[in-house]
Formats: C-alpha cells, sequence, structure tokens
C-alpha cells in the first residue's frame, strides 16, 4: 500500500495553512509551479556564487558583495524552511525526512559560522561553504526526471547490487593474479594495490601510476581493459529498461487534490474527485503531465 505525502506529513485541512500547503507542495497549480521556479533560480544562483566566491582572484569588494548574497540566500531557504514547517500537521516528519534534511544543511552553515566563531579553530571555514553546495540536492524536489531516474534505480537496485558483487569478484581475482605475475618489483607491492589497479584498468581509466611489465602481465592487461568495455554498458542497460518499463506499464501520480476531501493522485483529465464527486480545480500544469513532487 502506497501511503501518500499528505498522510505522512498531515495536509492542513482549511486556512492559510492550506492555501500555503498548496502553493509549496503542490506543483499543478499555477501558483505552486511560479513558486518551484522561483526557488530553483534562487538555488542556481546561490550554488553559482559559492563557486565564484571560491576562485583566488575575487577581491574584498567582491566578497562583500558575496557576503550580501550570501545572506540574501540564507534568508529565503528559511522561510522556505520555517513555511514548510507550519503548513504541515506533522512538521517533525518533515524536518527528519531526507528533503528535510537537505533544506536544513542548505541554510546551516551560515548561521554555525555567525553564531559559532570559535568553529575556525576546530575546522577550516571552507568546509561550512563545501556545505552550501548541498543545495543542489534541493534540485530534485522540483524537477519530475530526477524522480522517475531515483525511482528506476531503486526498482533496479537488486541487478545492480549483484552485477558490482560480480565485478568485485573478477578486480580481486585479476589483482591478485597481477601480484603474483608482476609482484613488487614491478610496483604490485601488495594485494590492495594491484586490486586498485585492476579497478582503473577494468573502469579504462589508467592513471598509469602501475603498469605491467611481463608480457603475461601486458595480456592481462588487454584482457582486463577489454572486459571493461563489456561492463560498462550493464548498469546502464539495466537501468534504462527500468525506465522503459516504467513509462510503459505504470501511472504517472499527480499532486491534484481534491480541496473537499483532500484526496490525492487524480489524473491530470479528471474533472470530478474519485473519492467524493466533487469538482476538482482546473488543472494548469503546462508540462510534462503528471510531475510529480515528492514532498
Amino acid at each position: 500500500m502506497v501511503i501518500s505525502d499528505q498522510e505522512v506529513l498531515g495536509k492542513p485541512l482549511s486556512g492559510w495553512r492550506l492555501r500555503l500547503y498548496t502553493i509549496i507542495f503542490e506543483a499543478d497549480t499555477r501558483a505552486g509551479r511560479l513558486f518551484d521556479q522561483w526557488l530553483i533560480a534562487i538555488i542556481l544562483l546561490s550554488v553559482g556564487v559559492v563557486v565564484v566566491d571560491s576562485m583566488q582572484g575575487t577581491g574584498p569588494t567582491h566578497r562583500s558583495f558575496f557576503a550580501v548574497m550570501e545572506w540574501i540566500f540564507t534568508v529565503s531557504f528559511t522561510a522556505e524552511y520555517v513555511a514548510r514547517l507550519l503548513c504541515v500537521r506533522h512538521p517533525w516528519r518533515y524536518a527528519l525526512s531526507f528533503y528535510g534534511v537537505i533544506d536544513l544543511l542548505a541554510l546551516l552553515p551560515t548561521y554555525v559560522a555567525l553564531l559559532v566563531p570559535e568553529v575556525h579553530a576546530l575546522i577550516d571555514v571552507r568546509v561550512l561553504r563545501l556545505l552550501r553546495v548541498f543545495r543542489i540536492f534541493k534540485l530534485t524536489a522540483y524537477v519530475s526526471e530526477y524522480q522517475s531516474l531515483g525511482r528506476a534505480l531503486k526498482a533496479s537496485r537488486r541487478k545492480i547490487l549483484v552485477f558490482l558483487s560480480a565485478v568485485l569478484m573478477i578486480v580481486l581475482v585479476m589483482g591478485t593474479l597481477m601480484y603474483v605475475v608482476e609482484g613488487p618489483g614491478n610496483g604490485f607491492t601488495s594485494i590492495p594495490t594491484s586490486v586498485y589497479w585492476a579497478i582503473t584498468t577494468m573502469t579504462t581509466v589508467g592513471f598509469g601510476d602501475i603498469t605491467p611489465k611481463t608480457d603475461l602481465g601486458r595480456l592481462i592487461s588487454s584482457v582486463m581493459m577489454l572486459l571493461g568495455w563489456g561492463t560498462l554498458a550493464v548498469p546502464t542497460g539495466i537501468v534504462t529498461a527500468e525506465m522503459t518499463a516504467m513509462r510503459f506499464y505504470s501511472v504517472p501520480p499527480t499532486t491534484r487534490t481534491c480541496h473537499e476531501c483532500l484526496t490525492e493522485g487524480h489524473l491530470p483529465e479528471a474533472n470530478f474527485c474519485l473519492h467524493c464527486g466533487a469538482k476538482l480545480p482546473t488543472y494548469l500544469n503546462d508540462t510534462a503531465p503528471g510531475s510529480p513532487r515528492p514532498y
């Protein structure tokens, strides 16, 4: 049985909290879509500011500008976080959810650096700046393709684990074999080092810091590289097959909600509630039908 987000978080029944919930958590209204678009723009701008601020050529004037922009972004994310907590009946469930933690990480570093100056004696301030890049993960809440990929990965996780287990066995065996063939004199000083070589060779990376010197070792390397070409395509095929199956055999959910009985998940073309029969609000999603929201 699939539990909807409104049951987990506790959708408000009426008043300003219901209106705020509709804007923040539902993507199938004009206000909700506009809210998502502005939030995506702020997220991208904030990450861009963090990246540019890390460059060595920025002077004091630019750093002051970046500091002001950082506080604007932090206040914006704080207002959004507080609004999400206020408009649901179970705020702790949202705060402890994956996206709730991501939202908290998006605004926490700025306040930590301000409220606890002694933190500079423990860790470099650049660590706090790096944590702000976690804001990019907030995008996964507003782009349906992220969620489609996530569902495909989840559905194929057992096949991918079996594939990774097979790859690990191959690199362990081949690494051990190269340790025996080449030996410490040619750079294969231990089995872990040889396994490292096997991984870089099988993934066709080939750093070149460790190379075989014997003819037999080169033959094994050639086999590993050819084997790597074939194995790299396996996980891609697994995930692609799952995404294709979902496209043809599943009905994409929507966040359309009946404002009378609060039943969620109506089809884009539905005019009346599937539970109580009340007339549904106009469906205004002009993107792909059924763009889901994870909250």
